[in-house]
C-alpha cells in the first residue's frame, strides 16, 4: 500500500503558526496604512478622520489577537 501524502491542515502546528504570523503582519500593513492617511493624507487624501481611527483600532485587536494566539501555540 502506498502512503498517502500529508498536506497541511488548519490543525496541524506549522499551519496555525503561519496563520497567527500572516494575521501579524496583515495588522501592520493596516496600522501603517491608516497611519500614513491620519498623518500624510496619502493614500487616500484623509477621506475621513474617524474611519482611519476606526480602522486603527481595529488593526490593533487584530494584532493583538494574532500575538496573543501566537504565544498559545509555542
Amino acid at each position: 500500500m502506498a502512503a498517502s501524502p500529508t498536506y497541511a491542515t488548519p490543525r496541524t502546528p506549522l499551519m496555525q503558526k503561519a496563520l497567527c504570523m500572516v494575521g501579524m503582519a496583515v495588522a501592520i500593513i493596516l496600522v501603517i496604512l491608516f497611519l500614513l492617511d491620519l498623518i500624510a493624507g496619502i493614500p487616500f487624501r484623509q477621506a475621513s478622520f474617524l474611519m482611519d481611527i476606526f480602522m486603527l483600532v481595529c488593526a490593533a485587536g487584530l494584532g493583538y489577537v494574532s500575538w496573543s494566539t501566537f504565544q498559545e501555540q509555542v
